[in-house]
């Protein structure tokens, strides 16, 4: 089943796998994308990654979270990201530009020393406590995104995916326990989706209704059960609510992850080094999945193929989504598609997230 064509969105992908977006640490200062992106994904796509989600790019000057991130804030890189998807387009596979705003976990400089965010709650990512965003600075942040999807179809993507997950901006306004807003935008589950809905409006009304919205969602934010914060934090029946929101607004497909700085350990997990330990975030999914007409996406540690299998034949998901995985071994899907492997090599050890780009830096026996 893992390597069944699958029609997500208007998108014919050739198998389940998914290149899940994560920082290559391989554009410019500036967020200007390089060649060495497009040799990453190039990469993946000649070894049948079908359906690759870059990293993210920030929408916003002072949307920035780390260094040497991509960027879309500009019509500028719209020809060196026409390169990279033209790269790609010389094989089978599709590719997605995933796009963000830091919110609270955005970079402080010099001019940009206050990070936006929909309530004043403080992450451990800043020292610094954001600033809550006025209604005029939503309505910038909703036509920022539109313009990052406007300059993504012109540069030859397949398709954006909002990044609604990981606290980050959107995934923030989503969450009630960083959303205290008593305005529209926030309060109740569909006020708190508001913003993420009116991207998907703007983004339909501008860019057209068939370019395909991807979107990566939080299921849990990972906090303590015994925590006061855990009673405001999102919960399942909450998420799919959301779920059911977004898919009605016109998303076409719903990444399934979890975890925000305050909860680290969450979102990537060490040493899954046994089947039982694999898709930590799948019993979200499938209650995801159950709820929804559109494709679901589960991404967290998944390894063997047995494993694999069994979340696409047993409800869990409609896709598989990897990223260490593919650091360690761009060529895994042909491995498991010839019988060479049955598991990927990677070891869950994180040493991969190099600040002179991404790669594996584990030493094997």
């Amino acid at each position: 089943m893992i390597f069944d064509p699958i029609t997500i969105c208007n998108i014919d992908i050739q198998n389940r796998f998914v290149r899940s977006a994560t920082h290559e640490f391989m554009a410019e200062k500036d967020g200007k994308p390089t060649t060495r992106l497009g040799d990453l994904y190039e990469a993946l796509a000649k070894n049948e990654v079908m359906l690759i989600i870059t990293g993210y790019s920030y929408v916003l000057l002072g949307g920035q979270s780390d260094i040497f991130q991509q960027g879309i804030y500009e019509d500028r890189f719209v020809e060196a990201y026409q390169k990279i998807t033209e790269k790609v387009h010389r094989y089978r596979s599709k590719i997605v530009l995933q796009i963000v705003h830091a919110g609270r976990q955005a970079t402080i400089s010099e001019e940009y020393s206050v990070p936006i965010a929909p309530s004043e709650i403080k992450g451990i990512h800043s020292a610094v406590t954001p600033r809550e965003m006025t209604e005029q600075e939503i309505l910038e942040v909703i036509e920022a995104f539109t313009r990052a999807a406007s300059r993504a179809k012109k540069s030859g993507f397949d398709g954006i995916q909002l990044h609604c997950a990981h606290g980050f901006l959107l995934s923030d306004f989503i969450s009630a326990y960083t959303n205290r807003r008593t305005d529209c935008w926030g309060g109740s589950v569909e006020n708190r989706t508001r913003i993420v809905t009116e991207i998907v409006r703007c983004i339909k009304k501008q860019v057209g209704v068939d370019f395909p919205i991807l979107v990566k969602l939080n299921a849990t934010a990972g906090l303590r059960p015994n925590s006061q914060q855990a009673e405001i934090g999102v919960e399942i029946s909450q998420v799919i609510e959301i779920a059911k929101i977004l898919e009605k607004a016109g998303v076409c497909a719903i990444e399934v992850s979890g975890g925000m700085s305050k909860t680290s350990g969450v979102t990537i997990k060490l040493a899954i080094n046994s089947p039982t330990k694999e898709a930590y975030f799948r019993e979200y999914s499938k209650a995801i999945k159950k709820a929804l007409n559109i494709p679901v996406i589960l991404v967290g540690g998944i390894r063997s193929l047995s494993i694999m299998e069994h979340l696409l034949e047993n409800g869990f998901a409609d896709m598989i989504s990897m990223s260490r995985s593919f650091i360690c071994e761009p060529d895994l899907v042909l491995k498991l598609k010839s019988g060479k492997a049955t598991k990927a090599r990677c070891v869950s050890c994180n040493l991969c997230f190099d600040i002179e780009g991404i790669k594996c830096n584990f030493e094997f026996d």
